[in-house]
């Protein structure tokens, strides 16, 4: 209990979190998206192997519906270039149903004195495998990013003199983060929708992209469409159809599907396994985020910011129904434990580092051995957290100081969590709510989950990738470094949403358009019909469900956020094995509808080769622990301590300086997926370029 002189006056409790009105309450939670008009059936078809193929046409071809593929369209389509939308599923991607207490986007700051660019660019590439000219370019792009977003209606708070309010996220010193509430991503994408319906924006929706059709140039390949299934489309049994572009942009988001224990939305396959098949170059696929939240079995949601900043009681739930106060067996004293808790806040991503001298990743290892012994581990916003030595108790006046100083600037000195919830972000008990959780009457499950991949598609400044007319934004782009800032991808997004639109219309100025090989095409399409009938054949392989089960086992126990060489090299021996039988022995779905599924799990058995080939060229080459695992080795040179556990097994090796300036490159030739690096570029060249100088230049650039 805390001491009566901590407490805020009773009238303080009349103003605040209980006079926001809930239908501001709701606006910002139970967002209404747009009504969106599908493309008209195409009436233009192609005859292959006896099966009606309709065809869309179109210059650029987006697919992918979420925040960085609709700016990317938006972009194209306000400079002249017909685009169309291709969407597995309107408002269901990771944008629209994926967040945070309050999501972040993370922005050069207006704040106060402002920012400096450099700065920012460094703090993106500060943890490594990011050139610096890409971080300068996200940084430079932020302005016009979210400038963009107000513009179209993105409600983002802001001071009575115009600045935008500010915070401090993952891996941020400066405070550069902003919110519109846990639902930012979503309201991204709703304000974009609205201006697509505007622009007379075409989108097909219900339709996935299944191979990526190229042809061969004077110089080497060149994307010329993507073969889909369409939902709706009856004119062949798989509802196949070919949507044919000059370009191409893949903006479907992260490899969600890879991980058992997942904070993405069911259904998320990514696109690294449709580009891989395309001989397009990954990097960085050894990189991604981990952290706490909702289990995927509930409502998948990231516990980060002031669900923990409120320091609820955090417990354990044996098969017995026994509570635990498990943290107590980890810190050393009730304030370090409460403390440690708090900064889950904006240090949410698990570390390594901060596994060591009691620090916030501590409380991650301790979350991910509960889950081990089989336990349960839940968040209660209506009790104090439990002491960790007896005669201790919790106490507002035993705090670390800048755990105190965060509270008392928030006034929230409450006497619970859940009160001291209500006064910081009531938003965050009203999303829990909708989706049948009520904080304010019950305890919270959550769990370690994969959360983001921050390696993706290898892309230039411009999201180039290594096939010509083809372009990757959003998380599907691997340009996010090792330890991003929290929000950072959101802004990327943004940024390159418009680079590539920028670029795909400065090409077209240098390039006649060129009609796609029709013998080519179909001849891609009828090996495609090929695949899809042998998908249905009974005597085949595995079903999509025995391989999703065992891929998603395998990231989950194997390549989480505790590693080791043998049980990495173990994995991907069981990986490679498990996509040569897919290949060889094909898939076993049960309907022609279901063709579609066969195909992304085909996808994902060649991600996770990928990945696990990757991470064990980084282990096997010496490298070590840094943002997304720990590499846990008897010989490593750091090892976690707790009060009352011994943790030597999670003894780790520390990064090598030499793998923060190179990043892994990985495609696949042939059977294999070798693995090769590029040097990372840190050097902050930035250079004035003088207006009367420069502006020519421009003008020709853009026509």
């Amino acid at each position: 209990m805390s001491s009566d002189k901590s407490q805020p006056p009773a009238s303080a409790k009349q103003d605040g979190f209980e006079t926001i009105p809930q239908d501001i309450l709701d606006r910002l939670t139970r967002v209404d998206m747009p009504s969106v008009k599908d493309v008209p059936p195409s009436e233009e078809t192609l005859q292959v192997a006896g099966e009606t193929i309709p065809v869309y046409r179109c210059e650029t071809l987006v697919l992918g519906s979420g925040a960085a593929g609709m700016r990317a369209a938006v972009e194209a389509k306000r400079r002249g270039i017909d685009v169309l939308v291709a969407s597995t599923g309107l408002f269901a991607g990771t944008s629209a149903c994926s967040g945070s207490d309050k999501q972040t986007l993370y922005t050069a700051s207006t704040d106060y004195k402002g920012d400096n660019f450099l700065k920012y660019a460094q703090s993106l590439c500060a943890g490594g495998g990011m050139n610096f000219s890409t971080a300068y370019v996200e940084a430079v792009g932020s302005i016009d990013a979210i400038g963009g977003l107000q513009f179209m209606g993105l409600p983002l708070p802001h001071d009575d003199r115009g600045a935008i309010l500010r915070y401090q996220t993952d891996h941020d010193e400066a405070g550069r983060a902003t919110s519109c509430g846990p639902r930012t991503s979503k309201l991204m994408v709703k304000v974009l929708f609205d201006e697509a319906n505007t622009l007379g924006m075409r989108i097909l929706s219900s339709c996935s992209g299944i191979q990526i059709v190229k042809e061969k140039t004077e110089t080497g390949e060149r994307v010329v469409g993507v073969l889909a299934t369409h939902r709706p489309e009856k004119r062949n049994p798989y509802g196949f159809v070919f949507l044919a572009c000059q370009d191409l942009v893949i903006a479907t988001g992260g490899p969600g599907e890879l991980y058992r224990d997942s904070v993405y939305p069911h259904h998320c396959h990514g696109g690294l396994g449709i580009a891989l098949e395309a001989g397009i170059e990954l990097t960085n696929v050894t990189e991604s985020q981990f952290g706490i939240g909702t289990p995927r079995t509930t409502f998948p949601w990231n516990l980060s910011g002031t669900y923990v900043q409120v320091m609820p009681r955090v417990y354990s739930v044996d098969e017995d129904g026994k509570e635990h106060n498990f943290l107590a067996r980890y810190y050393r004293t009730t304030r370090e434990m409460v403390s440690n808790t708090f900064r889950k806040g904006y240090q949410w991503p698990f570390h390594s580092t901060r596994m060591l001298d009691y620090g916030s990743s501590l409380l991650d290892l301790a979350v991910f051995l509960e889950q081990k012994a089989g336990r349960k581990v839940y968040l209660d916003f209506l009790r104090n957290p439990d002491p960790v030595n007896e005669g201790e108790t919790f106490s507002l006046d035993d705090l670390d100081p800048d755990v105190r100083a965060y509270l008392e600037n928030n006034e929230a000195l409450y006497e619970l969590p859940i009160d001291r919830l209500k006064r910081m972000n009531p938003l965050a008990i009203e999303l829990y709510r909708m989706h049948g959780t009520d904080l304010c009457k019950e305890p919270l499950e959550f769990a370690m989950n994969n959360q983001h991949m921050n390696g993706g598609i290898l892309i230039d400044d411009w999201g180039k990738t290594s096939l010509e007319g083809c372009y990757s934004v959003g998380e599907a782009a691997g340009s996010h470094g090792v330890t991003r800032p929290g929000g950072a991808a959101l802004n990327s997004g943004q940024v390159f949403g418009k680079r590539v639109a920028v670029a795909i219309k400065r090409s077209r100025l240098q390039r006649q358009p060129r009609e796609a090989d029709t013998a080519n095409v179909t001849t891609a399409l009828s090996k495609a019909l090929e695949t899809a009938a042998s998908f249905l054949d009974p005597s085949n392989g595995k079903t999509t469900n025995e391989v999703k089960s065992e891929i998603q086992a395998r990231m989950s126990d194997h390549a989480g956020i505790i590693c080791s060489a043998a049980e990495v090299s173990a994995a991907l021996a069981a990986a490679r094995k498990l996509r040569e039988e897919v290949e060889a022995d094909g898939l076993r779905v049960s309907s022609p509808s279901l063709v579609g599924s066969a195909f992304r799990w085909r996808h994902m058995a060649m991600v996770s080769e990928a990945v696990l080939t990757a991470l064990d060229h980084y282990i096997q080459n010496g490298g070590g622990s840094r943002g997304a695992r720990a590499i846990c080795d008897d010989k490593g040179t750091r090892c976690p301590e707790a009060k009352d556990e011994d943790l030597s097994r999670f003894r780790f090796k520390e990064e090598l300086e030499k793998d923060r300036v190179e990043k892994l490159v990985v495609k696949r030739v042939g059977d294999r997926f070798p693995i090769s690096s590029l040097p990372v570029d840190l050097t902050p060249e930035v250079t004035r370029e003088f207006f009367e100088k420069g502006w020519g230049p421009y003008l020709i650039k853009e026509g």
